[in-house]
Protein backbone atom coordinates (compact mmCIF):
# COMPACT_ATOMS: atom_id res chain seq x y z
CA UNK A 1 0.00 0.00 0.00
CA UNK A 2 1.53 3.25 -0.95
CA UNK A 3 1.43 6.47 0.91
CA UNK A 4 -1.00 8.67 -1.06
CA UNK A 5 -3.25 10.94 0.14
CA UNK A 6 -6.24 8.90 -0.20
CA UNK A 7 -4.62 5.92 1.68
CA UNK A 8 -3.99 7.96 4.49
CA UNK A 9 -7.18 9.24 4.46
CA UNK A 10 -8.79 5.76 4.53
CA UNK A 11 -6.66 5.20 7.11
CA UNK A 12 -8.35 8.16 9.52
CA UNK A 13 -11.55 6.61 8.27
CA UNK A 14 -10.87 3.00 9.60
CA UNK A 15 -9.23 4.38 12.63
CA UNK A 16 -12.13 6.39 13.70
CA UNK A 17 -14.45 3.88 12.76
CA UNK A 18 -12.53 0.78 14.60
CA UNK A 19 -11.25 3.29 17.57
CA UNK A 20 -14.80 4.30 18.08
CA UNK A 21 -16.02 0.96 17.76
CA UNK A 22 -13.16 -0.55 20.05
CA UNK A 23 -13.68 2.29 22.94
CA UNK A 24 -17.41 1.69 23.29
CA UNK A 25 -16.58 -2.19 23.91
CA UNK A 26 -13.89 -1.70 26.31
CA UNK A 27 -16.25 0.82 27.81
CA UNK A 28 -13.28 3.92 27.41
CA UNK A 29 -15.45 5.99 25.71
CA UNK A 30 -16.05 9.03 27.94
CA UNK A 31 -12.49 9.45 27.95
CA UNK A 32 -11.59 9.33 24.31
CA UNK A 33 -12.12 11.78 21.76
CA UNK A 34 -11.78 11.51 18.56
CA UNK A 35 -8.06 12.29 17.81
CA UNK A 36 -7.70 9.56 20.71
CA UNK A 37 -10.11 7.11 18.57
CA UNK A 38 -8.31 7.65 15.35
CA UNK A 39 -4.72 6.62 17.05
CA UNK A 40 -5.96 3.55 19.44
CA UNK A 41 -7.51 2.40 15.36
CA UNK A 42 -4.44 3.17 13.65
CA UNK A 43 -2.29 1.34 15.84
CA UNK A 44 -5.09 -1.49 16.32
CA UNK A 45 -4.91 -1.95 12.33
CA UNK A 46 -1.11 -2.64 12.86
CA UNK A 47 -1.50 -5.04 15.86
CA UNK A 48 -4.30 -6.71 14.18
CA UNK A 49 -2.69 -7.30 11.36
CA UNK A 50 0.40 -8.68 13.31
CA UNK A 51 -2.00 -10.80 15.42
CA UNK A 52 -4.16 -12.29 12.54
CA UNK A 53 -1.23 -12.84 10.24
CA UNK A 54 0.91 -14.64 13.22
CA UNK A 55 -2.06 -17.10 14.24
CA UNK A 56 -2.41 -17.80 9.98
CA UNK A 57 -5.79 -16.04 9.95
CA UNK A 58 -4.55 -13.10 7.22
CA UNK A 59 -5.19 -9.83 8.57
CA UNK A 60 -4.66 -7.42 6.15
CA UNK A 61 -6.22 -3.85 5.83
CA UNK A 62 -6.39 -3.77 2.39
CA UNK A 63 -8.83 -0.67 2.24
CA UNK A 64 -11.81 0.57 2.85
CA UNK A 65 -14.26 -2.13 3.86
CA UNK A 66 -15.72 -4.14 6.67
CA UNK A 67 -12.57 -6.59 6.52
CA UNK A 68 -10.00 -3.67 7.43
CA UNK A 69 -12.66 -2.47 9.88
CA UNK A 70 -12.43 -5.89 11.73
CA UNK A 71 -8.26 -6.23 11.74
CA UNK A 72 -8.86 -2.85 12.76
CA UNK A 73 -11.07 -3.53 15.43
CA UNK A 74 -9.38 -6.52 16.41
CA UNK A 75 -6.27 -4.93 17.58
CA UNK A 76 -7.59 -1.88 18.56
CA UNK A 77 -9.79 -3.97 21.58
CA UNK A 78 -6.27 -5.51 22.06
CA UNK A 79 -4.78 -2.56 22.75
CA UNK A 80 -7.05 -0.88 24.81
CA UNK A 81 -6.97 -4.50 26.97
CA UNK A 82 -3.34 -4.01 27.12
CA UNK A 83 -3.76 -0.20 27.97
CA UNK A 84 -6.08 -1.11 30.55
CA UNK A 85 -3.67 -4.26 32.33
CA UNK A 86 -0.56 -1.80 32.29
CA UNK A 87 -2.48 1.14 34.03
CA UNK A 88 -3.92 -1.25 36.58
CA UNK A 89 -0.22 -2.60 37.43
Amino acid sequence: MTLDPVNIIVWIIIGAIAGWLASIVMKTNASQGLLTDIIVGIVGGLIGGFVLNAIGVGGEVTGLNLGSILVAFIGAVILLALLRMLRRA
